[in-house]
């Protein structure tokens, strides 16, 4: 008998499928609505799928003609479950909100995303995503994996003709994403060859009777494909590169639910298929994400262009992910259960919330650029009276994002910092110098995102408009507002009401440690390794009743308008006004030595005088530090081994049969030795 995950499941593939056929087969005008409703069923089964997973109700599969040699095999359990339903809450969103994000803007140039390649491999994204973590072996899970990171590939470079960016910015994700299949694949295919087998089932079985060489080697590389994927530091040069130059709506898919499956891919592996391993696996996660979180959040503090800001705070949160892994897989190495489960709840609550609000921003963002051209946030400004629904949804997206009270960014990273708090005492003197420091980190990370998402909504949406595109901007397209109107409603109930997902967590921590449940309470969070608890609908009650009572007592008061005092200066103008990089250079100041800003003075004098000055040009720009240290000497020294092998290629018949004969004389003598 099928299982409701598993009719779930298929049910919303089987819609992904249609929505391809009707990407590819309809006429223009009413392709973007039949894709998207259809992908936007199968999101909403995926969602079914993976709640029904999560409270118990696991499924598996075999299918052994689908895939030549190995078969397809497939598995879906609470933890699997918790992803799959994120996946899908995120395609609703994005695929609700694609049909009208697709339709050409009003100026009559279209941007080319109603065309057939986009709309049929958009349904196609979302189904490979929801394949990864129902995979069951080695070989479902690489192809998976793969058709994942092609399809996604193919999305950033859909605006290719219009912008030539976009072809630079998927030339980044393609090396970067294959190069982190190849780590993935190098240390899985290792693992299987080990077990004798690759079934998932087999490699738990086999994993304790490894050597520690063979475990270190195979967490190793699959810690480092899987971190690339989720835009770790310094594995993340791709990722500020293709979410901007992404089509929004597959931005958000990318920044709110791929990513989050390098996350999965780490639990799976480090914690299911390892069965766990030893203190430095642990550090190094831990380490990885705290300089992920801080390097990340201090990027986009300094960023102008408001879809790189998300991006650079997509590294952040996902450091966060990890920072609480780590922890957890810390704790249990020591022994501490109970804090270990708490932290990996905490990390696995900050995957929902960061699906929730980045799927809003990304949203709201792609409103700001469709209604004005513009991503930069020095030309936005005064878009609150212009676009009312985007301002409110960019708002609540922000408040969730700096980890405030009423945001659901707050539960989770108050959740996390318990878990680094409560278990001081619990994991010895490891534990005792690293949790210090990731509590440091936490807090750092957190001050900074304040200041970047008070910055970005303040320049961008309040004040007055600085340039002619911002001041004819109109709100966007009703199914772009559903799509963020439901994306903000969850974002509103995960702030509320927290505890409705402590079930479900429950059953993805216990996944890795059965028995394990860390969060108790219907409306307060109790949780079960510390004596701490938190209500977040009681102060969001006590929050808006003061409001209500402060706007009472002014209503009483009679009103009087009055001109803003302005210095004697004149009505305020938008030069007048912060912009984004003013606000955030006192920011820049401090962390100078980490950011490393680039300037250029230029003076330029008159012909007549030398003394006197006909123009003065300055440049700052802050690029990306780790970029420009790491990987433009790798990147310089292949374009030099690739001009010089154009010289071994002339043209020259005779000289390629003297390669070849080379060549083939060199195996002889070396097998001649060898052997």
């Amino acid at each position: 008998m099928t299982s409701v995950t598993g009719a779930a499941l298929s049910a919303s593939l089987g819609a992904s499928l249609l929505a391809a056929v009707a990407g590819a087969a309809l006429p223009r005008r009413v392709r973007p609505a039949g894709a998207g409703l259809c992908t936007a069923v199968a999101g909403a089964a995926a969602v079914v799928a993976g709640v029904a997973a999560m409270t118990g109700r696991s499924w598996s599969a075999w299918l052994p003609e689908l895939l030549p040699l190995a078969g397809v095999r497939l598995a879906v359990d609470p933890l699997g479950g918790l992803f799959i339903a994120v996946t899908g809450a995120v395609a609703v969103c994005a695929a609700v909100y694609g049909v009208g994000y697709a339709r050409p803007p009003r100026d009559g140039h279209g941007h080319g995303l109603d065309g057939r390649t986009v709309q049929a491999v958009l349904p196609l994204f979302v189904a490979a995503m929801l394949l990864v973590p129902a995979a069951a072996s080695v070989s479902t899970f690489l192809v998976a994996w793969e058709l994942m990171a092609l399809a996604s590939l193919l999305l950033v470079v859909a605006e290719h003709r219009h912008r030539a960016s976009v072809g630079t910015a998927g030339l980044w994700y393609a090396v970067m994403t294959h190069l982190g299949l190849v780590a993935i694949l190098a240390g899985l295919a290792g693992l299987a060859a080990a077990a004798h087998g690759e079934s998932f089932d087999r490699l738990r079985a086999a994993a304790e009777g490894l050597s520690p060489a063979v475990r270190g080697a195979v967490f190793v590389a699959t810690f480092a494909g899987f971190a690339s994927k989720a835009g770790i530091i310094p594995l993340h040069v791709w990722l500020p590169r293709a979410h901007p130059e992404a089509p929004s709506h597959v931005s958000a898919l990318m920044s709110a639910a791929m990513v989050n499956l390098g996350g999965y891919g780490i639990v799976r592996v480090g914690f299911d298929l390892l069965g766990g391993g030893p203190v430095w696996w642990w550090l190094l996660v831990l380490a990885a994400g705290a300089v992920s979180a801080l390097y990340g959040i201090l990027q986009a503090a300094v960023a102008t262009d408001l879809k790189r800001l998300l991006a650079y705070s997509t590294c952040e949160n996902m450091g966060l992910v990890l920072v609480g892994l780590g922890a957890g897989g810390l704790l249990l190495t020591a022994g501490a259960r109970p804090p270990a489960a708490l932290a990996l709840t905490a990390a696995l609550l900050h995957v929902v919330n960061h699906a929730a609000f980045k799927t809003l921003l990304f949203l709201a963002a792609g409103s700001v650029l469709r209604a004005t051209g513009l991503r930069d946030l020095d030309a936005l400004g005064g878009l609150r009276t212009r676009m009312p629904l985007t301002t409110a949804a960019f708002a609540v997206g922000a408040l969730a994002a700096s980890a405030l009270p009423l945001g659901n960014g707050f539960v989770s990273e108050w959740l996390l910092l318990q878990s680094l708090i409560g278990s001081l005492g619990e994991g010895g003197t490891i534990s005792a110098v690293t949790m210090p420091v990731a509590v440091a980190a936490l807090a750092l990370s957190a001050g900074l995102a304040v200041a970047t998402f008070v910055k970005a909504f303040g320049t961008g949406f309040l004040a007055r408009p600085r340039t002619p595109q911002a001041q004819a901007a109109a709100e966007s397209p009703a199914t772009m507002g559903v799509g963020m109107g439901v994306a903000a409603a969850c974002c509103l109930a995960l702030a509320l009401v927290p505890a409705f997902t402590a079930p479900g967590l429950a059953g993805a921590v216990q996944v890795v440690l059965p028995g394990q449940d860390a969060l108790t309470g219907q409306v307060t969070l109790r949780l079960a390794a510390a004596s701490s608890t938190v209500s977040p609908l009681l102060i969001a009650v006590s929050v808006v009743g003061a409001v209500a009572l402060l706007r009472i007592a002014m209503i009483r008061r009679a009103r009087r308008r009055a001109r803003l005092w302005d210095c004697g200066m004149g009505p305020l103008n938008a030069r007048m006004e912060y912009t984004a990089t003013s606000f955030a250079e006192p920011l820049q100041r401090v962390f100078d030595d980490v950011l490393a800003p680039e300037t250029d003075l230029n003076v330029t004098p008159l012909a007549e005088s030398a003394y006197l000055v006909e123009s003065v040009t300055y440049r700052a720009r802050v690029g990306d530090r780790i970029e420009r240290r790491l990987y433009r000497p790798v990147v310089a020294a292949a374009a030099a081994v690739g001009e010089a092998a154009r010289r071994l290629a002339n043209g020259s018949v005779h000289r390629y049969l003297a390669y070849g004969f080379g060549t083939f004389t060199g195996v002889l003598i070396l097998l001649a030795v060898t052997r």
